[in-house]
């Protein structure tokens, strides 16, 4: 009964506001079509199979060197690749690799980040001054350079391994922004409120600073998602990203750059569902980013 009384008393106006800027998100076209893009693409990324399959075998594994490089021809809308292969499956099934690692990454970069940038914004001091070095210090190597010398250095490449390498590398950035989000917020009313009241550094902090603080954040990583999925493409494409028998964009890319005059197809299909998700991904943040803009509430 106190928790709610409290609760209902220290209910911050940003939260009010972040619920009312989300309802106002959905129903623009700025929103709905990068969203629904997206969404086609994850479908396509957790279906693979049937989705490649309705043009023909749908095996990106079953190739035919006596079709090498062939054009789009009846049942294979995408053509052939070096080996034989089927483009359209092996767009298909690269799909699922290249969101996965966007997604993995975005999602272990952004929980790091949280935790690093509210510990260090809420509590301050030396704990602040530690963390924020800490920071600098990751912030200090190139993004796709410290992820090259990383990968370069492991065994077998996969979506987990590229993920937790480029994750490494992309938290500083969301660690502090989060920071000075949380540094805004911790001073306001209804945290002192909160404090007087007794409640733990631990409730204030996941019921009222952290959804007061969030949206910017929320914004960078959606954007980030995009990025990620390019560095990948660009990584694999330089041979240090995924290996096969993992089938990606970037992978395929690179088995196309040398073919290009002869079999403009291998790399236009790739290229064009690497763009058409990248666009989505930055229309959906910069859509979020319109809808929880404060000045617009």
């Amino acid at each position: 009964m106190t928790e709610t009384v409290i609760s209902q008393t220290i209910e911050p106006t940003a939260t009010i506001v972040g619920k009312r800027s989300w309802g106002r998100a959905l129903l623009t076209p700025s929103f709905l079509v990068p969203a629904v893009v997206l969404a086609i693409l994850i479908l396509i990324a957790l279906l693979p199979g049937p989705i490649a399959g309705i043009f023909g075998h749908g095996d990106p594994h079953a190739c035919d060197l006596g079709r090498s490089t062939d054009g789009p021809a009846n049942g294979h809308p995408f053509g052939f690749d070096l080996q034989g292969c089927d483009v359209y499956a092996n767009v298909i099934y690269g799909t699922r690799s290249s969101l996965s690692v966007g997604l993995l990454t975005t999602v272990l970069a952004m929980a790091v980040a949280l935790v690093v940038g509210t510990a260090a914004g809420m509590f301050g001091g030396w704990l602040d001054t530690v963390l924020s070095r800490l920071t600098d210090i990751f912030l200090g190597f190139p993004f796709l350079l410290g992820a090259v010398v990383v990968l370069g250095s492991v065994g077998e490449r996969s979506v987990l391994t590229v993920s937790l390498v480029l994750a490494l590398f992309g938290w500083p950035t969301m660690a502090r922004l989060t920071r000075g989000a949380v540094r805004g917020v911790r001073g306001a009313e209804f945290v002192q409120a909160g404090q007087a009241m007794g409640l733990s550094t631990w409730r204030i902090v996941t019921r009222y600073v952290l959804p007061s603080s969030i949206s910017p954040v929320l914004v960078l990583a959606t954007i980030t998602v995009g990025g990620v999925i390019v560095s990948e493409s660009s990584l694999t494409y330089l041979g240090i990203g995924l290996q096969p028998p993992a089938v990606s964009w970037g992978l395929e890319l690179s088995a196309a750059s040398g073919n290009f005059e002869r079999a403009p197809h291998m790399l236009i299909f790739p290229a064009l569902f690497l763009v058409i998700t990248v666009l989505a991904i930055i229309g959906l943040g910069d859509a979020l980013r319109t809808a929880l803009d404060p000045k617009r509430s």
